[in-house]
């Protein structure tokens, strides 16, 4: 196998999808105007919620999805739109025996699920190209009716210690009794869009099913006086979609089918009684599909939604296919290149991937990266939010209840952003998470680095990050606090781009790097209560990983000092100071920040070793081990020894530098060499600075050679963190000898728990007591090979601890990453551990090539638990995937 240094660039000529994003990059064909916009879930989210009292499931929940004009934003299934998703284009389907009309994606509401919120239906992300020029996914329906109610009576029953209840344990899939419907969209040109859907009846007998490609306008008009109202018109066998600022835009279909129209507007009669008059709602269509009522639409003039209704019967074992186009303009002949327009993008995605998936060697390993891929971009989605109008309501709407003023988000006034923007799920999470996005970023750079560095920026600008400095965690509670990594993401979005395309983009760095100056200095002003450099961040997107609840007020009073958070600094400051040391090569200006940041790492380091005038670090010498610290009101202090990811987080904070890089700063080598020779005493805490490593290398790192081998002794033991898919988040020797603390009569404990959560902290649908988590795994691989950089093969470990092998760093680091990629791919058996104990996952060849990127994983089994589809971060399979040599 090669082990060129460099990857082939992907723009090698004969390469159609990179010249279009040749095209894109440049400005001169918006190949990204339209795409997979469309979310999978609007009903339930912040933006859409009104209430006094911000229950968001309670206001809009999914009974009311089919009747109610949403504000912000779409949803529906395979849906695409352009940029400002002014106009929509998605599926619906009924089986003759469902109650209503399959417009968009079941799930259950948080209070509704035993582990929380979750979507029950079977769907997955096949393909896609990153213009979105070809994309595929495909969706199960089952022929016998939605179990819906079932699936939330059965759910309801369940406590936190039970498995969820899901789709393929009611029996509607039961002898194959479902139908395959493929959707497949090409674009002949950046506004010329062929939709195929590819029904399959997987069952024994034939069965009726109506498909409905459903175009619509959002709806804009309802909130402001006197706003343009778009209407969509039949025209023999088109559909014409006017719009005031798209144009005329025209869906072309085949054969004779039903075409509906209604108004994508509230139903007032059917949610509050109020009179018909006449009027048509958004639910007309389903209505008429499924209940009869040719008063719910019309079938001819214009609406501002329409359905193309195709009544199909398809045999048993025996399918049919649809062809649709959606253009700007209109085609003489929209079908006749259609077929050969489909094969060509199919080909160009092939031939796009191809210097990704040639290197691999093995088709299951390619499978899994392209599928990988396809689901970071089919989570692309149409995002707007405009906080202020939120809060006061809109002109044409009845004022929201005075309660919300002082509810979640209400600082957040300046929060006015309209973009497309990568969520980490597009059904249970259809909204930006910031830390999620950091890591989706790097996912994303390979293959698309102009969109990873718009994301990277994407929460940086005026209109997103808050004037404090502070940026929006997500969309639940921006003044929630995420690990700060978005410069960490902005540097290896730049590093991955400078390999692949021989220089790097340093507008764009820079760019990055001026707004999270403004972030550090939040995180230095706001989190650090007591000025000693150990931070207090709070919430840090790792839910109950704590024994409380550390978004919180403590139980006990006082202030926990967290080592996950001071650990996070310490790796976002020597970020910072590279980036500084990069900028530096062009302006020498930075080296002078590159000294502070190298500064505040110092600090850092200091107080977490319980020198530079602290009375106590964060490192306990009795466990050889990191810890939060509890400060109680009167004073006392001390370590709350849960081992947890808590304490292996400063394995991340590491940096090595390059020699010539060094000697090229002559400003920031002085002022190192100066404290080297002024305060020795630092050179024991960040690890051999004066001490040349391989190829006279400088590490800097939170951790000697010592201390980082007491960790790495926790992280690669069986019997504590290390699991045959990866590092679990919690030790399992919390199993049998949970930690405990009473406080005021209350025993609160932690406990390991290798899957969903036994406890209902944030609602008991996340769980950091145990599962393997893809993103902390992913930094503790890149940071072994950083170490492995300075130490070289003569620095050796134990690995698995106990079991007297031992391995240099780098093979850690394989091994780990190995052990990642084992959770999604075929073992000796032919087992896929992602599906777990579910044979039709496993064995059914109508599923297994099917992969979910769950959220987390089983500590033991490594079955996928949490959200099936987030392959945002856990996307970042498809570089550990790839061979060290090529991964950058």
């Amino acid at each position: 196998m090669a082990t060129r240094s460099t990857p082939p660039d992907a723009g090698d000529a004969g390469n159609p999808e990179q010249d279009r994003l040749d095209e894109d990059r440049a400005g001169t064909v918006p190949w990204r105007r339209w795409g997979c916009y469309v979310s999978q879930r609007q009903w339930g989210t912040v933006r859409e919620d009104y209430s006094a009292d911000g229950d968001a499931w309670d206001y809009f929940p999914h009974d009311h999805a089919r009747s109610r004009a949403y504000r912000w934003g779409e949803d529906g299934i395979a849906g695409i739109c352009d940029d400002r998703q002014r106009l929509c284009l998605t599926l619906a389907l009924w089986n003759g025996q469902d109650p209503i009309l399959k417009e968009r994606l079941f799930g259950l509401a948080n209070r509704e699920g035993n582990h929380g919120e979750d979507p029950k239906e079977l769907y997955w992300f096949l393909d896609a190209l990153p213009t979105m020029s070809w994309l595929r996914m495909l969706y199960k329906y089952p022929q016998r009716a939605f179990p819906y109610e079932q699936l939330v009576r059965e759910n309801a029953a369940r406590g936190l210690d039970h498995p969820e209840f899901e789709l393929l344990d009611t029996g509607v899939f039961d002898d194959d009794r479902y139908f395959d419907l493929f959707v497949e969209y090409a674009k002949a040109g950046p506004e010329d869009l062929l939709m195929r859907i590819e029904i399959h009846n997987r069952g024994p007998d034939a069965a009726p099913l109506w498909v409905i490609p459903q175009l619509f306008f959002r709806n804009t008009w309802s909130w402001t006086r006197k706003a343009h109202h778009p209407r969509i018109s039949l025209a023999g066998s088109t559909l014409v979609a006017d719009h005031d600022e798209l144009g005329e835009f025209v869906l072309a279909f085949e054969g004779d089918p039903t075409v509906a129209l209604c108004e994508n507007e509230t139903n007032v009669e059917r949610l509050y009684g109020q009179p018909r008059a006449g009027s048509l709602f958004k639910d007309g269509i389903g209505d008429f599909v499924v209940a009869g009522r040719h008063d719910a639409v019309r079938l001819d003039g214009a609406g501002s939604k329409a359905g193309v209704i195709h009544r199909l019967e398809i045999p048993a074992g025996g399918s049919e296919t649809l062809r649709l186009r959606l253009s700007k303009g209109r085609l003489a002949e929209p079908f006749k290149d259609f077929d050969a327009t489909i094969a060509a993008r199919k080909a160009d995605a092939d031939r796009f991937y191809r210097p990704f998936q040639d290197r691999l060697g093995d088709e299951d390993k390619a499978l899994v990266q392209r599928q990988a891929m396809a689901g970071l971009v089919w989570s692309r989605q149409y995002y707007q939010f405009d906080v202020r109008r939120w809060l006061e309501g809109d002109p044409t709407q009845p004022p929201p209840p005075p309660q919300r003023r002082d509810g979640r988000n209400r600082h957040w006034g300046n929060f006015t952003v309209e973009e497309v923007i990568s969520m980490p799920d597009t059904w249970e999470y259809p909204w930006f998470a910031a830390w999620d996005l950091a890591f989706h970023c790097v996912a994303f750079a390979a293959a698309d680095p102009d969109f990873a560095k718009g994301q990277v920026l994407c929460l940086l600008r005026n209109q997103s990050m808050h004037p404090s400095g502070a940026v929006p965690a997500y969309e639940w509670c921006f003044d929630d606090v995420n690990p700060p990594v978005t410069a960490w993401a902005a540097w290896r979005v730049y590093q991955i781009e400078q390999r692949r395309r021989g220089e790097g983009d340093r507008t764009f760095l820079k760019q990055a790097y001026l707004r999270m100056l403004l972030n550090f200095t939040w995180w230095v002003n706001r989190k650090d209560d007591g000025g000693n450099n150990i931070f207090e961040g709070g919430f840090l997107g790792l839910d109950n990983v704590g024994i409380f609840d550390r978004s919180q007020p403590l139980p006990t009073g006082g202030r926990l000092m967290q080592a996950d958070a001071t650990a996070w600094m310490a790796k976002y400051a020597l970020t910072m100071m590279r980036i500084s040391l990069e900028l530096s090569l062009d302006e020498p200006i930075y080296q002078d920040l590159a000294c502070k940041f190298f500064e505040h790492f110092l600090e850092i380091a200091s107080a977490m070793t319980s020198c530079g005038g602290t009375e106590q670090g964060l490192w306990d010498e009795q466990d050889e081990f990191y810890y939060d610290w509890l400060q109680l009101p009167d004073g006392r202090r001390g370590p709350l020894r849960i081992p947890s990811i808590v304490g292996l987080t400063p394995l991340f904070a590491v940096e090595v530098l390059e020699p010539e890089l060094v000697d090229r700063l002559p400003i920031f080598k002085e002022r190192v060499d100066w404290y080297f020779r002024n305060r020795p005493e630092l050179a024991d805490l960040v690890s051999r600075w004066p001490v040349a490593g391989k190829g006279e290398r400088r590490l800097l790192s939170l951790l000697r050679g010592h201390r980082m081998k007491c960790l790495l002794r926790r992280a690669l033991d069986p019997a504590q963190f290390l699991s045959d898919h990866g590092v679990r988040s919690m030790s399992q020797a919390l199993r049998d000898a949970p930690f405990e603390m009473a406080v005021d009569g209350t025993v609160h404990s932690v406990r390991y728990w290798p899957a969903e959560s036994a406890g209902d902290q944030f609602g008991g649908n996340s769980n950091w007591r145990g599962p393997v988590w893809m993103p902390v795994n992913y930094l503790l691989v890149e940071s072994l090979l950083r170490f492995h950089e300075y130490y070289g093969d003569d620095f050796l470990v134990e690995s698995p601890s106990g079991s007297g092998a031992t391995m240099t760093l780098e093979q850690i680091s394989d091994d780990l990453a190995s052990r990642l990629c084992g959770l999604f791919l075929r073992d000796a058996s032919g087992q896929r551990p992602v599906f777990g104990e579910c044979a039709k996952k496993q064995q059914d060849p109508h599923f297994r090539d099917l992969i979910l990127f769950h959220e987390y994983f089983d500590g033991d089994t490594g079955r996928g638990c949490g959200a099936e589809h987030q392959t945002g971060w856990t996307g970042l399979v498809l570089k550990l995937i790839t061979p060290r040599h090529w991964r950058l």
